[in-house]
């Protein structure tokens, strides 16, 4: 091939506005313009306007880039043409290599902080840059535009999608669901939300649909996520292979085989490419809309970028979103970055008309509705066992600016709201804490940790026993935090009281640091700890530093010990969402030891 700069198949086209789901990633682009304005016109030259004569492979700036397997061998195939076009980037050519690597593996790693082994990474979807950040710890990563999109839907056999219609019939997702795995009887597949974007972005659009029905939405959302767990697969590529491959009796009636599953518009073309007729899949679009998975094009540890490499990422970049690289995704089955249906890409993957297949795309969820479903799961899946433990020293009297209410009254309000997402066959009970409390004691036991749908006295649950001993707790005059004696004894409870198949944790919650001098001392009680912490028999301390005066890093400190990790709210009502994202948290680091 000859030297040049820019193939004329890969020249770059004019675009319309940005869509404001692409505008919030503009911070890796804003960067490189800049070193590009500040090195002049001389890089201009150098930047790839002109050919340059010396020997690739001498000249070469090379870049890894870590992709979604999904996406990756069509990214591939884009780097082999731009390696063997000698496409240039201040006078050096291109050469990138694309390894595939599953997001939310690449989310874990990238939050523990350990070497990325890449420049650039391309998730799935945005969801997992906020994975990737953790607790602002980890390797930071620079997100900028879309390359590519693809719509959650869900696809069907032709059998099970002619029982509800298809395709003249349309329903919203808690409709279509709620058929499917209802009067239908339908066996519906979905990959594990907290490894796949698919996964959570499907489970999320259920629940918001479901919210719009009104009713008891919460608990309607909680059976759709034990039904889907039954057929839960660990990754969306292993979803593919459960469905059935032909319309033969043997494999449908297989109850092995899913007859339907929450995929993205891509995988099923996919498996159209690679089915016999009978076992092409048929799409429902949801009329309320289907998210996008998008494929951030993001920079990783950008500081430590040379301005070759963040120059040279930058030109990829480029390339991946011309005119002769959107033909390639769409050879592969994706939509352009703006979510726009290609006619051929739809048919192909199994959308017909009239499903809305080429409706905008639904608003993307924001991290804090992901937040919870992830609790919701986590705690759905695997039945969760929790004793609350609350601060009721006096400081948590002190009101929270602009609410004109105490930091207990809205901790309480947030409480009680969580309570409502947990099933009855999740266990959570209530101990309260502050110096002298109880005699010596710092602490005290308000509520045993049971079933919320266990029968309670006076003909009501638990459950509603417990969300009265939230309404009840009241911040204890001129009492003290006495942080480390409570710790000690509420874990050495819920370490003897293990439940095994059940997610055990110790949530605490508090607005300042120990002040009780007559109780254990801090090396002693992280000593306490790593004797009684078990992987065997996980009980991991969720720790909620609440308002300014709490020290978040003592808490998480010690939380650690046991597998759990600190956080940290300004408002105690968002306290909620933060019980759910540690949940999740500490689920997944639970799962990932075990396996």
């Amino acid at each position: 091939m000859g030297r040049h700069s820019l193939p004329d198949a890969y020249a770059p086209e004019e675009r319309g506005e940005a869509s404001p789901r692409r505008r919030r990633r503009t911070i890796a682009v804003a960067t490189l313009l800049v070193l590009a304005v500040a090195t002049g016109a001389g890089v201009a030259v150098k930047g790839g306007l002109l050919s340059f004569s010396e020997s690739c492979e001498d000249s070469a700036v090379r870049l890894t880039l870590a992709a979604s397997p999904d996406i990756a061998p069509a990214v591939r195939e884009i780097a082999e043409r731009t390696r063997a076009d000698e496409v240039k980037s201040d006078g050096h050519c291109l050469d990138v290599e694309v390894v595939a690597r599953d997001s939310s593996k690449v989310a874990e790693a990238l939050a523990g902080g350990g070497p990325p082994g890449f420049q650039v990474w391309l998730p799935d979807s945005d969801l997992w840059l906020d994975r990737a950040e953790g607790l602002g710890t980890g390797v930071p990563v620079s997100p900028s535009d879309s390359i590519a999109s693809s719509p959650v839907v869900v696809a069907m056999v032709p059998s099970a999608a002619g029982r509800l219609g298809w395709p003249e019939k349309t329903y919203s997702w808690a409709e279509l669901v709620a058929t499917a795995i209802g009067t239908e009887k339908i066996r519906l597949g979905a990959a594990d939300p907290a490894r796949s974007a698919t996964g959570l972005l499907a489970l999320t659009s259920i629940g918001g649909s479901s919210a719009r029905q009104g009713g008891d939405s919460d608990t309607r959302v909680a059976e759709t996520a034990k039904v889907l767990a039954e057929r839960m697969s660990d990754s969306d590529a292993q979803v593919r292979e459960t469905v059935a491959r032909s319309g033969s009796g043997a494999e449908e009636g297989n109850p092995q085989r899913n007859q339907a599953v929450l995929i993205s518009e891509q995988a099923a073309f996919t498996h159209n490419a690679e089915a016999a007729d009978s076992g092409r899949l048929n799409l429902f679009h949801p009329e309320d809309g289907t998210p996008l998975l998008d494929y951030p094009y993001t920079l990783v540890d950008e500081e430590e970028l040379t301005l070759t490499q963040s120059r040279a990422a930058l030109r990829f970049m480029t390339l991946l979103n011309d005119k002769g690289a959107r033909a390639v995704f769409a050879r592969y089955g994706f939509r352009p970055a703006d979510g726009s249906a290609e006619d051929a890409v739809a048919a192909s993957a199994g959308a017909r008309s009239p499903q809305p297949y080429a409706t905008s795309a639904a608003e993307a969820p924001s991290a804090k509705q992901l937040q919870e479903m992830l609790g919701m799961w986590t705690i759905t899946v695997q039945s969760a066992r929790l004793t609350t433990v609350v601060d009721a020293s006096g400081s948590m009297s002190t009101p929270v600016p602009g609410r004109g209410q105490s930091r207990m009254d809205v901790t309480k309000e947030s409480l009680i709201q969580a309570l409502t997402q947990f099933t009855p066959d999740d266990e959570i009970g209530l101990w309260e804490f502050a110096t002298t409390l109880d005699g010596t004691k710092d602490y005290r036991k308000l509520m045993p940790t049971r079933r919320l749908g266990d029968p309670a006295q006076g003909g009501s649950t638990h459950r509603e026993k417990l969300s009265a001993a939230f309404a009840g707790l009241q911040p204890v005059p001129g009492g003290a935090t006495g942080l480390y004696d409570t710790v000690l004894a509420s874990y050495e409870e819920a370490r003897s009281t293990y439940v095994k198949g059940k997610f055990n944790a110790l949530v605490i919650l508090t607005d300042g640091s120990n002040q009780d001098d007559d109780g254990i001392s801090r090396s002693a009680l992280t000593s306490r700890l790593k004797e009684l912490a078990d992987p065997e028999r996980p009980v991991p301390v969720i720790a909620i530093a609440v308002g300014p005066d709490a020290d978040r890093e003592e808490v998480a400190e010690i939380a650690r010990i046991t597998g759990g990790d600190g956080y940290e709210v300004s408002d105690p009502a968002e306290i909620q969402a933060v019980i759910f994202q540690a949940i999740m948290a500490a689920g997944q680091n639970g799962r990932a030891a075990q396996e």
